[in-house]
């Protein structure tokens, strides 16, 4: 993975509407391989704090989320 590759991972991460799912179709790593990234590429306070924002929230977990943005036509809500 490039480091312009990592970086844009990271700026995905953080944002609120943006869906793991979409991290996933664009760069292959799973929910659990991004909190890895994420611990690795983070100072520990930050990493801890992106964990907070994260943790449960429904447009990061597009299965728990009404949006559409990123769901493919056959995905059921």
């Amino acid at each position: 993975m490039t480091p312009e590759d990592i970086d844009r991972i990271i700026q995905m991460a953080w944002e609120d509407r943006t869906p793991f799912e979409a991290i996933r179709h664009q760069f292959g790593l799973k929910e659990n391989d991004v909190r890895i990234l994420m611990r690795k590429q983070l100072k520990p306070q930050s990493f801890v704090i992106w964990r907070k924002r994260v943790k449960g929230r429904k447009t990061k977990h597009s299965l728990l989320s009404k949006a559409t943005r990123f769901k493919s036509k056959n995905q059921k809500n």
